[in-house]
C-alpha cells in the first residue's frame, strides 16, 4: 500500500511517499504562485521518482497552509502535528521541535508518540521566519543556501538593533557601506533569528531532546547559533528535514488507509 503527505508551505512544496515503513521518494520544490499548482507540480514529481500515479496512492494527507488547496487528498492535518508526527517517527527520542517555515515559526513539545502537548508560534513579525533569512541574503546579494557557509568564516558577529524586516534591511546596508566583513553581518543575522526563536521554545519550556525542522534547518551556521541560544545540543535528523511536515503527514495517510480498511 503507498500513501502520501503533501506539504505546501509559503517559500517551498514537499511530497513523500511511503509503502509500510518506508520513504520511498520524495520531492522539494520552491513554492508556485497558487497553492493548488505547489502541489500538483511536487507531487508529480515524487510520483515520478518513485514510478507510480496518483491511482496508485492508497490514501493522501495535506498539509501545510495551503494544505485546503490540495484537491487530490482525502484529509488535511495542521503542520504542527505533522512535523510534530514526522519527527518523533524519525528520531524517537525526540521530545520538542522547532520548525522556521517561510512565514512563521514554531515550537512544539510532543509524547513518545509524536502527540502535541503544547506549541508557540510566532506569524505575526517576519523577523523569526525563513522569510527573514531570504530577504536579508537578497539585501547582501548572496545566495539563500549560501548563508549557511558564509557565518562559519565570522570572526566578530554583528549585534543588529532591529528586529523588524524592513529597519533590519536598512540596518545590513549601513553595515556593508560601513565595510563591515559579510560573514560577520550573516553570523550576527543568525544569532538574532535565534534568540528570537529560542525564546519562543522557552515560552513553552525546553526539553532536554530538541530537533530542528524545515528548510532552515539545512543551514548550518543557523543550526549551530541556535543550539548556542538554546544551550543545548540539537538532535539531528538523517533525513532531509525540510520534508519531515510531509512525512508526517504520510505516516498520518498511513493510519486513516489502515482505519478506513
Amino acid at each position: 500500500m503507498f500513501v502520501a503527505g503533501c506539504d505546501v508551505g509559503s517559500l517551498s512544496a514537499k511530497a513523500v511517499i511511503m509503502k509500510d515503513e518506508n520513504i520511498i521518494a520524495s520531492h522539494v520544490i520552491f513554492a508556485r504562485p497558487e497553492p493548488a499548482e505547489s502541489a500538483r507540480t511536487v507531487m508529480e514529481g515524487a510520483l515520478n521518482k518513485a514510478c507510480l500515479t496518483m491511482e496508485d496512492i492508497s490514501y493522501c494527507v495535506g498539509t501545510g497552509y495551503g494544505r485546503n488547496s490540495i484537491s487530490f487528498a482525502q484529509a488535511a492535518e495542521s503542520e504542527i502535528a505533522c512535523h510534530g508526527k514526522g519527527a518523533q517517527w524519525l528520531k524517537p527520542q525526540v521530545r520538542m521541535v522547532i520548525d522556521i517555515g517561510g512565514q512563521d515559526a514554531k515550537a512544539i513539545r510532543i509524547d513518545e508518540t509524536g502527540r502535541v502537548l503544547r506549541y508557540a508560534y510566532n506569524d505575526r513579525c517576519a523577523s523569526g521566519t525563513g522569510r527573514f533569512l531570504e530577504v536579508m541574503a537578497g539585501s547582501m546579494g548572496i545566495e539563500l543556501n549560501d548563508m549557511g557557509e558564509v557565518s562559519s568564516q565570522a570572526k566578530n558577529p554583528v549585534s543588529l538593533s532591529n528586529q523588524c524586516v524592513v529597519f533590519a534591511e536598512t540596518e545590513i546596508i549601513s553595515l556593508i557601506n560601513a565595510g563591515r566583513d559579510l560573514s560577520d553581518i550573516v553570523g550576527g543575522l543568525h544569532k538574532a533569528l535565534s534568540h528570537r526563536v529560542a525564546s519562543l521554545a522557552r515560552s513553552i519550556e525546553l526539553e532536554s531532546e530538541i530537533t530542528m525542522t524545515g528548510g532552515v534547518a539545512k543551514n548550518q551556521g543557523m543550526f549551530k547559533s541556535l543550539q548556542e541560544a538554546l544551550g543545548v545540543k540539537l538532535v539531528c535528523m538523517d533525513t532531509d528535514p525540510q520534508i519531515i511536515g510531509a512525512v508526517g503527514a504520510a505516516l498520518m495517510a498511513r493510519q486513516a488507509a489502515a482505519e478506513n480498511g
